[in-house]
């Protein structure tokens, strides 16, 4: 979240030695803002454990919206953390642990809208394409980082990256370490939307609260059919996805849907 816009965005934080992650729940989307501008939000341990932290339980929301203060969104890892540490590889490996609870919480929970300024780089590409929605304003840019510094990926992103663009892509990408720019991105399949940098928070943010007033339930298990369904054989993601449609449509949200469109009004999900 721009500065501009962080008086209104938040009510509470996560404190280390300052406050690296300020979060609230608002109209049933818990909004996530990264707060370490000066440092261009870059991930150190106490911001990987104040992440965590404002993650740890999403049971209550309908969706998650990711914004950051300051210019950019997130330049990855912190590396000058990591050259002053004494065993760096046990250092960097914690880090990355501490991370990647974040990622699997992101992926475990509800929908997730992502909000992109300026530079998504390292751990922070991991970091969109951890989101289900990503926005992005017209000037942001992304790049790998992990080839530049003579490193391989973490967050996810050997794994999330050839998902989201293709195995090929994917690797000339990492192995490039080349900048990918905000509408290169979007065409590729990184970014879904483009807007102009005065809307980003407006935008992620009722992208947000519509898929909150979704049916929450099967918003999270289609995540899932999806993550997992590239795992299975089609014959098995068929029976899986019988079941699930069955049981979701005897739910309550199920029912509100179809009697929603049979009278040819709006649904209204009660989660």
């Amino acid at each position: 979240m721009s500065d501009r816009a962080t008086n209104s965005a938040t009510n509470s934080a996560i404190d280390s030695a300052e406050s690296r992650i300020e979060s609230r729940v608002r109209d049933g989307v818990l909004e996530v803002v990264l707060a370490r501008p000066a440092a261009r939000n870059a991930i150190d341990t106490a911001l990987a454990v104040a992440l965590r932290e404002a993650l740890s339980d999403t049971g209550g929301v309908g969706a998650v919206a990711v914004l950051a203060r300051g210019e950019h969104f997130c330049v990855g890892g912190d590396v000058r953390a990591m050259a002053a540490a004494a065993d760096p590889g046990t250092f960097v490996t914690g880090l990355a642990e501490q991370f990647h609870r974040s990622v699997v919480a992101l992926a475990e929970g509800p929908p997730v809208v992502a909000g992109v300024r300026g530079w998504a780089a390292g751990a922070g590409l991991s970091l969109v394409l951890a989101a289900d929605v990503v926005v992005a304003t017209e000037q942001a840019s992304f790049q790998p980082g992990y080839a530049g510094l003579g490193v391989t990926p973490d967050g996810g992103l050997s794994w999330s990256l050839p998902r989201a663009v293709g195995d090929r892509r994917a690797r000339a990408l990492l192995l490039s370490n080349r900048v990918v720019g905000a509408a290169e991105a979007q065409r590729i399949g990184i970014v879904d939307d483009l807007v102009a940098d005065e809307e980003l928070e407006t935008t992620v943010l009722d992208v947000a609260r519509r898929l909150a007033a979704g049916p929450r339930r099967a918003a999270r298990a289609t995540k899932r059919l999806v993550r997992e369904g590239a795992s299975r054989p089609l014959t098995a993601q068929l029976a899986v996805e019988a079941g699930l449609i069955g049981a979701h449509a005897a739910a309550a949200d199920g029912q509100e849907g179809i009697a929603a469109f049979l009278a040819r009004r709006a649904a209204s999900f009660g989660g």
